[in-house]
């Protein structure tokens, strides 16, 4: 790879490793290309789907002329391998704030846990959790909530494709879940919890896939400093 075939565009799959933010990620891969090859300060660079800093997997990374696909790669449908822990909550839906509220889920049984995850199939009234980016009058809802000030969240409309692969290993519920843009799997986990009426938040979440665009096409290496892009394999391709 050239410096004139990332100007005039390539699609990078990076698998996002846990506690980068997807800006950190751009900006390191940015950083490194005009490094390696000398790419002009306008350089275009980009990425299509923000993932949470506690959140894994595929990020789809556009330059050049790619970057103008970017919003139609946010629209296509998302993967995402959840785990969720119930009978305790956290107020980030996450593992960003410590437990709370601490509930027996022995009445709890697997056939329980699969009728309830069933329920949610389909479309669905959402509320973002309060630690998000959503933007209220101007300011970023995470802001307000670590502020200590009320938040308050509008409902929205959502798709979950499907609920499969799951695996019930008690507190731990884990299943891969389709869904479509604008999903919160945060709110997914503490909507379940509330239905199975004992709590429940999200402890792991790795993105699988984005469309026809796979994690199993991904690298973590491009964030390394060895790395050199000279070596890179065009990414264009999805599965």
């Amino acid at each position: 790879m050239t410096d004139n075939d990332f100007l005039e565009g390539q699609i990078i799959l990076l698998d996002k490793p846990l506690d980068w933010t997807s800006f950190q990620a751009v900006n390191k891969l940015k950083y490194k290309l005009k490094k390696e090859f000398n790419l002009p300060k306008k350089f275009k660079i980009g990425h299509a789907g923000t993932l949470d800093p506690r959140a894994t997997g595929l990020l789809i990374i556009c330059t050049g002329k790619f970057t103008k696909i970017i919003p139609e790669i946010q629209d296509a449908p998302k993967e995402y391998f959840t785990e969720i822990k119930i009978g305790v909550q956290t107020e980030s839906y996450d593992t960003e704030k410590p437990e709370i509220l601490h509930q027996d889920i022995s009445a709890i049984t697997e056939e329980k846990i699969k009728e309830t995850l069933e329920k949610f199939l389909g479309e669905i009234d959402q509320k973002p959790p309060i630690f998000s980016a959503i933007k209220i009058e101007g300011n970023r809802a995470y802001d307000l909530a670590r502020a200590g000030k009320e938040v308050e969240m509008k409902s929205r409309k959502t798709t979950i494709i499907y609920i499969e692969n799951i695996e019930i290993d008690f507190p731990f519920v884990r299943f891969s879940v389709g869904c479509s843009k604008g999903t919160y799997i945060r709110s997914l986990a503490h909507d379940i919890g509330q239905e199975l009426g004992v709590g429940a938040y999200l402890t792991n979440l790795r993105r699988t896939k984005i469309g026809t665009y796979s994690v199993e096409n991904a690298s973590t290496e491009y964030l390394e400093n060895e790395y050199q892009f000279a070596n890179f394999r065009n990414g264009n391709g999805s599965s």
